[in-house]
């Protein structure tokens, strides 16, 4: 049931799929981000917020695997969606996706410039114009190697993320070795009871915590690119959550341990920087800000992949206009969309440096971000605790990792995007929902063609999963 579309077959392997899914995830910058407003809202109980989120997002991959299985696409959710609940729904699915990863990728270039110029010029992190300029270098920079193939794309990425993982590392065991000595909390157990926290406690900060896990899924969008397609990604996938879960928790409880409340509210989004510089002296702290610097950019690119291999799958079925599912005769890679995402991008960079307000959209949007995940994960997970409903009634660990997990993964991002609402401002509201609600215009232009489009299977779904139950348990 392999899904046909051109890409480059067989570039992959495990180690590259696991080096994607950790790097989409961005490790250090997501850490730089959200770390801080972690523990404002959860305090010492972040460790317990961070592994029983992991948990939840565990079942959210559980159904990408699942689903992966039956159909590798590079459409994923769209691909999945629009098989299992219909067209519409899947359009939205991955119009969620492709919007998020739009918002996502341009605000993340102007921290990437901020640091590239704290590194080298730091006299200049307050000149609007240079630190636009940087921002488009890097968006270009990153184009250029996405558009190459990829196998460039995926050989700067293990490097990258190499140099990365090296430094967070060193600064986790040097964490782990002084800050016990001394510490501004004293460990705890009860750090990792989810029990000693109210629903609504857990709540307020759960979707913060859920943005932490954001971006493993790139390695199932490579999936046609992918050798042995059915199984790599999702090898891959479980493998860099394993990963992202240890990772996240135990630089939670160095910040906690090393850090005082005052010292997380001062450094804000330099928490690294700052955990360096303390164990290690300034210098250091500039190393942190390479680490950051390239989980920033590795981040981006895995963004652009999302985002291109999405708008080619929907392209390819007609959803969208076919011109984004050209490849480039020799890398074979999806070159209109690559090179609309770049101009996109530039575009917002250089009006957000003129206009003000548009420049707050962008700053403010990583909120609006984390309702958009919920939505299109929370979308897959349900439709693959529906279309494999008929093993529930098969072994347990099928049931469980089949239906109920993904099910109830799926229901906890509902309610967390539901309940979040209320607490967002205006601006989070439009860029966060509306950003979705907008899909109705393309689907409204394309609903003819999206109607008429076969499935994405070579062959129908069965209805109830009951033909891929066996094939799932090996």
């Amino acid at each position: 049931m392999k899904a046909q579309g051109g890409l480059q077959a067989d570039s992959l392997g495990f180690g590259e799929s696991l080096i994607m899914g950790i790097a989409g995830t961005a490790p250090a910058y997501s850490i730089e981000i959200a770390a801080s407003t972690v523990i404002a809202t959860s305090g010492t109980f972040s460790p317990a917020s961070i592994v029983v989120c992991g948990l939840i997002m565990f079942g959210i991959a559980f159904a990408f695997i699942n689903l992966n299985k039956a159909i590798a696409s590079a459409g994923t959710s769209y691909a999945w969606v629009s098989t299992i609940f219909g067209r519409t729904l899947g359009f939205f699915a991955g119009w969620a996706l492709l919007v998020l990863c739009c918002v996502f990728m341009v605000s993340a270039m102007i921290p990437a410039a901020n640091a590239t110029l704290l590194i080298f010029r730091p006299e200049l992190m307050n000149n609007v114009q240079y630190v636009t300029i940087i921002a488009a270098l890097w968006l270009t920079a990153v184009s250029a190697i996405v558009l190459k193939g990829i196998k460039l794309t995926s050989y700067a990425q293990v490097v990258m993320t190499t140099i990365e993982g090296l430094i967070l590392v060193t600064i986790l065991i040097g964490g782990f070795i002084v800050f016990p000595h001394a510490p501004e909390r004293v460990f705890s157990w009860n750090w990792f009871s989810p029990f000693d926290f109210s629903p609504r406690f857990f709540a307020n900060g759960a979707l913060v915590t859920i943005f932490f896990y954001y971006g493993w899924d790139v390695t199932m969008n490579l999936s046609e690119e992918t050798k042995d397609p059915h199984r790599i990604p999702g090898r891959g996938a479980f493998w860099a959550m394993i990963f992202l879960i240890t990772f996240f928790t135990m630089f939670i409880v160095i910040t906690l341990l090393g850090l005082s409340g005052e010292e997380i509210r001062h450094y804000n989004t330099n928490i690294i920087f700052a955990i360096a510089e303390k164990l290690f002296g300034a210098t250091w702290g500039y190393v942190a800000i390479i680490a950051v610097l390239l989980s920033t950019v590795g981040t981006v690119e895995t963004q652009m992949l999302q985002f291109t291999r999405t708008l080619f799958a929907k392209a390819r079925d007609g959803a969208i206009h076919p011109r984004y599912s050209k490849l480039h005769q020799r890398w074979r890679t999806p070159h209109v969309a690559i090179l609309f995402i770049w101009i996109t991008g530039l575009a917002l960079l250089f009006v957000s440096s003129y206009l003000p307000t548009i420049n707050v959209i962008l700053q403010d949007s990583i909120a609006a971000i984390g309702f958009q995940i919920c939505f299109y994960l929370g979308l897959t997970a349900l439709a693959c605790a529906w279309y494999y409903r008929a093993m529930l009634r098969s072994t347990a660990w099928g049931a469980i990792t089949h239906v109920a997990w993904p099910a109830l993964s799926g229901i906890f991002l509902f309610f967390i995007a539901i309940y979040s609402i209320p607490t967002f401002d205006v601006i989070t509201n439009v860029v966060g929902i509306g950003g979705i609600a907008i899909g109705v215009v393309p689907l409204l232009i394309n609903r003819k063609k999206i109607w008429k489009t076969k499935a994405s299977l070579e062959a129908p779904l069965s209805r109830d999963g009951a033909d891929d139950a066996t094939s799932m348990n090996e």
